[in-house]
């Protein structure tokens, strides 16, 4: 039977109070949750046979944390007043400030809202492995039931902005050493050393300790000064376009001055302007878009169940394969690498070795664990492993022809029931498939590189593939703790297409006579970790020739054709891989510009010759970002005309796991839709008229701008999906 939403109160004959909210499965802070808890705190309080109360969560969970659909609905209507009052009302008055003493029984997960409840108890006492955070400034927001002023109480101001700023976890444990909670019980003991805990402190046989009245653990004013400064040059440098982890500090620093009190009223009075910026709507944005992947139109809701993948086979042991199959061991999936000779298959087993081995280093891993995930791998030269593989990746280069006979062989060799997947980043997989009577097997599992590091699967479903497969693949995807985007077959998929124009826009301003060293910098400063060039020069310049044709021959009126990739290959330049492309590459140091790289460049610009009078143009900081991205969009409009994918939040998701868009602007169609669809479609029709069809403006931005319609507005159902 489902366990009732709500708010419980038992009082036992010891005269304690156990208040216990239920709200599966995180035992989440909806408005429902927080009345509930006023009433029950005010009768306990009122009631002659409550001496005592301890607070808890159902099911093994104290609190998941404040209900994040109500920061959705107040970013929707604009209204404020949606906010229930819990810092001051219920925090303040009712828990901490309550005549009879208050104890947090905390298991499973207290975050957020949930932990600043723990927070605000006059004694914590935990089950073991325990995660407490408070984790608001991943929303563009800040802890908001009194935590900025708590925790620095409770834990010192250091450890407190640390796990603040850092939206850092920490175990029970790690609390119960630094004095945060009180003590550490099994599971089985946590309400009745709970109830003993909150009897002694009613009886005067432990201290009855109000948090924000504290100041034993905040130090000298001069102490806390310079933990605030060195905070401060932290937010600098982690983000440095994300306005809230300073506006935090300032909140943390005014209850510091002038006392815990003050603070909660600045933390209320800031939490307000945070909530309807740009950063926090943008934030809040992806964090639902990535929950809303999940749902597939006749995937997720037709009654499939997936099927478990006991045996996956990766083919080719490169830098792709070698990290696919990385992911799949860590997940404890069996996996059996192929490669076409003992050599290369020695390369690949030495690539996932050395992969496991730096989760070790980074101490993700323990010894015996990557032990454990290594041994599940198998390398083979051949298709005899393959009789019973539940799926098979291929990771070879970007040839159709190789492609194809290798689809054909395994069709032959993998039992009938067997996925069929390629981890092609550009190639049609109808052309893929083309020579197979399995099409319905057939799916794409694009990964992108580094593949046990990077967090998006772009899954890409053929009109043929069954939803059977495309539910399996979902399935394998979150096992493997990626994010799974389903998206339609075309040339370049999602993100590879929409971020074409990205390394063309940025060559078209070097030809045009801008530096590209600025470029970069203008693009990071932006948001995006890489520029287009030192992102060329990572993925290397070999992979852009080979893909080059695929490209030309799908895109080809709307491309700007660039000498320079083939002039930096001609000059023995290939990027990271070989130490050299626009940048310098040396182990142990950060990738230095190479001016020597000019000469190259110059005579890229004496070939393209499109400099208007042969002199380079002048341009704002504010125009390169916007003849680099604003093509981006163009093409992701592109995109979501043809319904390659379901929904353009799955753009915005696949944007900033895939291509490491600035998650604080919402991704790349939600940041179009902030700048205006009417700004961007008229600034392109300008660039266009002085530069050429490249900038042309696809007929859905026309469409959308000319009606005053948002970019991300549904459409109708035509798609190719």
């Amino acid at each position: 039977m489902a366990k009732k939403i709500g708010v419980t109160m038992e009082v036992g004959e010891d005269g304690v109070a156990v208040i216990t909210i239920s709200n599966p499965p995180v035992n989440s802070l909806a408005s429902q949750i927080i009345s509930e808890l006023k009433e029950k705190l005010q009768e306990a309080n009122q009631r002659s046979d409550v001496k005592a109360i301890v607070f808890t969560g159902e099911g093994g969970r104290f609190s998941g944390g404040f209900d994040i659909n109500v920061f959705h609905q107040v970013h929707k209507t604009g209204d404020i007043s949606l906010m229930p009052d819990i810092s001051f009302e219920l925090v303040g008055i009712l828990m901490e400030d309550s005549r009879k003493p208050i104890v947090a029984a905390v298991e499973g997960v207290a975050l957020g809202g949930g932990f600043e409840l723990a927070l605000a108890c006059h004694a914590r006492v935990a089950a073991p492995k325990a995660q407490l955070s408070l984790p608001e400034l991943t929303l563009g927001l800040l802890p908001a039931f009194g935590g900025t002023q708590r925790l620095p109480r409770l834990v010192g101001l250091a450890k407190a902005i640390d796990m603040i700023l850092l939206s850092k976890s920490i175990s029970s444990e790690e609390g119960h050493k630094i004095g945060l909670i009180d003590a550490l019980v099994p599971p089985g003991e946590l309400l009745s050393t709970s109830r003993k805990w909150a009897l002694d402190i009613a009886l005067g046989r432990k201290p009855f300790l109000r948090p924000l009245y504290r100041t034993d653990k905040i130090g000298s004013l001069s102490e806390a000064r310079d933990v605030l400064k060195d905070a401060r040059q932290v937010a600098k440098k982690i983000a440095p376009n994300m306005p809230h982890h300073h506006a935090c500090i300032d909140v943390i620093e005014e209850g510091i001055i002038h006392g815990g009190y003050s603070g909660v009223l600045k933390e209320a009075e800031v939490f307000k302007q945070l909530i309807l910026s740009d950063t926090a709507k943008a934030l809040v944005h992806v964090y639902f878009a990535q929950r809303a992947t999940s749902k597939v139109p006749n995937v997720t809701d037709v009654g499939l169940k997936p099927r478990p993948m006991r045996k996956v086979a990766v083919i080719g042991g490169g830098l792709m394969g070698s990290g696919i199959a990385t992911a799949l061991l860590l997940s404890n999936i069996r996996v059996v690498l192929k490669e076409i000779n003992s050599e290369y298959l020695l390369k690949g087993i030495k690539s996932v070795e050395a992969n496991l081995k730096s989760f070790v280093s980074r101490g993700k891993l323990t010894q015996d664990e990557a032990g454990k995930a290594f041994s599940l791998l198998k390398g083979v030269v051949d298709y005899t492993e393959f009789k019973d593989v539940d799926m098979v990746i291929e990771a070879v280069i970007e040839n159709i022809e190789l492609k194809q006979k290798i689809f054909k062989e395994i069709e032959e060799v993998c039992p009938p029931h067997c996925i069929l997947a390629s981890n092609t980043s550009t190639i049609d997989l109808n052309v893929i498939g083309e020579k197979t009577n399995s099409k319905d097997r057939i799916v794409g599992a694009h990964f992108f590189s580094p593949a046990h590091l990077m967090t998006l699967l772009e899954i890409v479903r053929t009109k043929k593939t069954s939803p059977q497969v495309i539910l399996d693949l979902m399935a394998l995807g979150k096992t493997i703790k990626k994010v799974p985007v389903v998206v339609g077959n075309c040339i370049g998929f999602a993100v590879n297409r929409t971020f074409l124009p990205y390394s063309q826009a940025a060559h078209m301003l070097v030809n045009l006579g801008v530096d590209l060293f600025r470029v970069d910098s203008v693009i990071t400063s932006f948001g995006l970790p890489l520029g287009p060039f030192q992102l060329g020069d990572l993925a290397g310049h070999g992979i852009a020739i080979a893909t080059k044709d695929i490209y030309d021959k799908a895109f080809g009126d709307r491309l700007f054709k660039s000498p320079l990739t083939e002039l930096l290959l001609k000059s023995g330049r290939n990027g990271k891989i070989n130490g050299r492309g626009y940048y310098i590459y040396q182990k142990g140091s950060k990738p230095k510009p190479d001016s020597s790289v000019l000469s190259v460049v110059e005579e890229s610009r004496k070939l393209t010759n499109i400099m208007p009078g042969g002199k380079p143009i002048t341009v704002t900081d504010k125009e390169i970002v916007e003849m680099i991205l604003f093509p981006v969009v163009n093409e992701a409009c592109r995109v979501l005309d043809e319904g390659v994918v379901i929904r353009a939040s799955d753009l915005d998701v696949a944007s900033v796991l895939g291509m490491s868009f600035p998650s604080y602007r919402g991704g790349v169609l939600f940041w179009a839709d902030t700048v205006g669809p009417k700004y961007i479609y008229e600034r392109l029709k300008r660039l266009s008229e002085t530069y050429g069809g490249f900038f042309k403006p696809s007929k859905f931005l026309e469409e959308r701008a000319m009606r005053g319609m948002p970019l991300s507005a549904p459409k109708s159902s035509r798609s190719r999906l």
